[in-house]
């Protein structure tokens, strides 16, 4: 299907309304899946023009993503990772788990970004950071493109990784599904349990009778929300 290159409206405009000069994009993967880290990039572009083919990495093969990245990372201003633990997932739930991700990711950047050019709706950074949102941004914005292609082929080769080298991940095909849910997956879990790279406060465990009693509730303040309808950007 055809889409719309990404560009630098966003950043322009926020040169010009708040007089930001280093604007860093950001985007998450990992948020829905059930084993390994939520990461984020925060990536600096500049004004100049992308590589060819550059849009939010869900638009990509992961055959073209992966030829992406070593374009993207010398072509980059600068570009930082952070990752939030599923550890860290469970015991501080997975809004506060992005923010310390996305924190990690831009306090990796050699300069402090002005202004942060969020993919979503929901600002799950807040002050002192000077964060617009902008929905689909990693379709419309090259920076948060960037972000989102970065971000998503390094977190698929840690997970393959996992699989490759932890002990008693080879079932769980993290390599296929990156710690998303799948068949094999699932099959794994009932069969094996979860190891210790999956998160424990999620649902997949409710449908498991035999490992549910390993289940970690979320913390209080998050599950309240979501029983009343809120929205904390889950993505199960």
């Amino acid at each position: 299907m055809p889409y719309e290159p990404p560009t630098h409206t966003v950043e322009r405009s926020l040169r010009a309304t708040t007089g930001a000069r280093t604007v860093a994009g950001v985007d998450e993967v990992g948020r829905g899946a059930w084993a390994g880290p939520v990461t984020v990039c925060a990536a600096v572009t500049g004004l100049r023009r992308p590589p060819a083919g550059l849009t939010d990495s869900k638009l990509l093969t992961a055959k073209r993503r992966d030829a992406l990245l070593p374009v993207l990372q010398d072509w980059v201003t600068a570009y930082g990772l952070g990752h939030s633990t599923p550890e860290e997932i469970d015991a501080l739930g997975m809004t506060a788990a992005l923010r310390l991700a996305a924190e990690r990711a831009l306090n990796a950047l050699p300069v402090r970004p002005d202004a942060v050019i969020l993919d979503g709706k929901h600002d799950y950074l807040g002050a002192p950071w000077k964060v617009r949102t902008v929905i689909k941004g990693d379709q419309s914005c090259i920076a948060v493109a960037a972000a989102s292609v970065i971000a998503k082929v390094s977190r698929d080769a840690m997970m393959a990784e996992l699989e490759s080298s932890a002990d008693g991940c080879a079932p769980y095909a993290f390599a296929a599904n990156a710690g998303y849910p799948s068949p094999v997956h699932q099959a794994a879990l009932a069969e094996h349990g979860p190891t210790a790279h999956h998160r424990l406060s999620w649902s997949y465990l409710d449908g498991l009778p035999q490992w549910r009693h390993l289940k970690k509730h979320r913390p209080s303040a998050e599950a309240a929300a979501l029983e009343s309808g809120g929205q904390l950007g889950f993505d199960f």
